[in-house]
């Protein structure tokens, strides 16, 4: 097979049957793989060549199918679907485990002072905002005033919620008390991914047929598109902030933490990570990337286009973000 690799492989599609959560989840545990964040720009750009040129036609000398796959899989985990560019490192998937474990095991252990529930989840917030940026759907560019506008808001009102749980707990059992960040996460990604992606809301995202001719943009699919991520997020990080809790109110009682009350805080994190590991991609992969809805579903305007283009059209799809 050496040199001589089909042209016919489909990488503009991941390598599994995306119709099936099993297909999505194998290809989100690859596109979420913590390891992609340390392959250096080097090895980015050797990938995005490989893809570039064999969607040209150009076979490398001695490529192989898994070779091709790998790079197409460095390529996706690295660089935005519609834009094309490289996107921020802390804004891939990849860096969602390390950087979420991270974050949230210390919301989680420093939740007790409005300081530290203040500073955790700007911290958090802040951190989402570039995530849902970078992961936005659609090519049309934020202005620097629309993102600053975005970030402000989503973040001021994720934060607000948080101190607002927390102060309704103050009277409530510790083990209550564990589960405010949780609440206040899921809360603040009601706020934080539509702030983050109102310009989707405002003038919609691309959506094309299934070969991926461009029919216009719809407002109607950018809802659809961030409604399905809130889930997912809210979801992806239940796990994470559900289980730990149980664990630490249990180990804070034993003598090991009592003796060494520092450790609490490493256990925690270890704990998130561990759940999100499994979460972000099995989370991830509840709705299909490259999404769709019925044309009758999509703005009267855009409809009629349709009609008049492709009347035979039942259903367009469009990439949903993440």
């Amino acid at each position: 097979m050496s040199g001589e690799l089909p042209l016919n492989i489909n990488i503009k599609e991941p390598r599994w049957d995306q119709s099936t959560f099993v297909g999505r989840a194998n290809h989100f545990f690859t596109v979420t793989d913590p390891r992609n964040i340390l392959l250096t720009n080097e090895q980015l750009e050797n990938a995005r060549r490989i893809v570039h040129n064999y969607r040209q036609g150009i076979v490398p000398p001695g490529l192989t199918e898994n070779e091709l796959w790998r790079a197409k899989y460095i390529y996706d985990s690295a660089f935005h679907p519609d834009t094309g560019e490289k996107m921020i490192l802390i804004g891939r998937m990849s860096a969602q485990v390390p950087m979420n474990m991270t974050i949230t095991g210390c919301m989680m252990t420093f939740y007790r002072t409005t300081p530290a529930v203040l500073f955790w989840q700007w911290i958090n917030q802040s951190f989402n905002a570039v995530v849902n940026y970078t992961n936005r759907s659609g090519d049309a560019p934020l202005t620097v005033n629309e993102l600053g506008t975005a970030y402000v808001s989503a973040t001021t009102g994720a934060v607000a919620t948080a101190l607002g749980l927390n102060a309704l707990t103050k009277h409530v059992s510790p083990l209550i008390g564990r589960f405010v960040p949780f609440a206040a996460v899921a809360a603040a990604n009601c706020i934080n991914i539509p702030l983050m992606r109102q310009r989707e809301l405002k003038v919609g995202i691309p959506v094309t047929d299934e070969n991926g001719n461009r029919l216009g943009e719809s407002a109607n699919a950018a809802k659809q598109a961030i409604t399905q991520v809130v889930i997912s997020r809210i979801l992806m990080a239940a796990p994470g902030m559900a289980i730990p809790p149980f664990i630490m109110n249990t180990l804070e009682k034993k003598a090991f933490l009592k003796r060494f009350p520092w450790m609490s805080a490493p256990i925690q994190v270890g704990l998130v990570g561990f759940c999100l590991v499994f979460a972000t991609p099995l989370c991830c992969a509840l709705f299909p990337q490259k999404s769709s809805m019925s044309v009758t579903s999509l703005e009267a305007e855009l409809q009629a286009k349709i009609r008049e283009t492709s009347p035979e059209l039942r259903r367009v799809y469009f990439n949903k973000g993440l």
